[in-house]
């Protein structure tokens, strides 16, 4: 009987003992499971500019390959739509062409300036129009409709087909104020993004827009005007003058990777190599400085 006793006790001890390994091992694996969890994942959202889109997707891509706990997504739309989501709180990151307070309707109050590059813009059309270079006055005079054949401006017989931008573009803003002088244009077909333009105006006899730098291929032909070419030499001295900052606007001081990320764009890695090799222009070598009204600061 005293030995059965013993038996019993001892089988109780090791059921305990046991109960006990498992509660610890579960402890442990809830303890493991909840420290790689832990790991957050930021995620930066900016939308707005098509002109400046390559260059952000292009950045943040190469960021997150180095911050694995960064997503960055990088949508179009224009530079209207950035602005206007960004001082909304649904973006973190509205990229513009424009001055915030340049965009009608907005209250830019709370919004935080980074430029982080300086993209030329050109007058483009189908090459098969025969034309390289035009005059301001006939410039205006075409996307106002009184200017309707390539043949009255030196080119071929041709009608011209005019490819506008939408309104609420930054790219297209900035065509108007610099390029047309603010002319009010003549009504005509608009698309959303610089590559659809790019791609109508390619394939189109008789076209005519106009794109940022960064989408002009040799499939299309940038005009000059009034002899002056559309380079980035000319803009850096404003001999060229329809060019924009591209702008990344906050909603407040930015914080964590999105400060981060922002002070990347203005890296070495970025504007060393990336912002050239995407058809920008680093700002480093803007030798003026435009302001908001227009006013031109020499720099260098």
């Amino acid at each position: 009987m005293k030995k059965a006793l013993t038996l019993g006790a001892l089988a109780v001890t090791m059921t305990i003992l046991l109960a006990g390994c498992g509660s610890s091992s579960a402890t442990s694996t809830k303890s493991t499971s909840s420290s790689s969890g832990s790991s957050k994942t930021t995620k930066i959202v900016a939308t707005g500019s098509t002109a400046l889109q390559p260059l952000v997707e292009q950045a943040g891509q190469a960021y997150q390959n180095e911050h694995a706990n960064v997503t960055i997504n990088v949508q179009g739309g224009g530079s209207g739509a950035g602005l206007s989501q960004v001082a909304k709180g649904s973006v973190n990151i509205g990229n513009s062409d424009l001055f915030a307070q340049e965009q009608k309707g907005l209250d830019a109050k709370g919004l935080v300036d980074h430029k982080v590059a300086v993209v030329g813009m050109a007058p483009v059309i189908n090459k098969d129009a025969g034309v390289t270079n035009i005059s301001k006055e006939q410039l205006i005079k075409i996307f106002q409709g009184k200017i309707t054949n390539w043949k009255d401006v030196g080119g071929k017989d041709e009608k011209i087909t005019v490819v506008n931008r939408a309104q609420g573009s930054g790219t297209r803003a900035t065509f108007e104020k610099w390029g047309l002088d603010n002319a009010k244009v003549a009504t005509s077909q608009e698309q959303d993004s610089n590559g659809t333009v790019q791609k109508i105006v390619s394939t189109t006899p008789g076209a005519i827009s106009y794109l940022a730098f960064s989408y002009v291929k040799s499939d299309v032909q940038a005009l000059s005007i009034d002899n002056v070419k559309p380079t980035e030499a000319n803009v850096a001295t404003n001999k060229w003058k329809i060019w924009a900052y591209e702008h990344m606007y906050t909603k407040g001081q930015p914080t964590g990777e999105l400060k981060n990320f922002l002070t990347y764009m203005t890296s070495k890695a970025v504007q060393g190599s990336l912002v050239e090799k995407l058809g920008y222009i680093p700002l480093t070598s803007m030798k003026v400085d435009r302001g908001q009204s227009g006013a031109i600061t020499n720099l260098k």
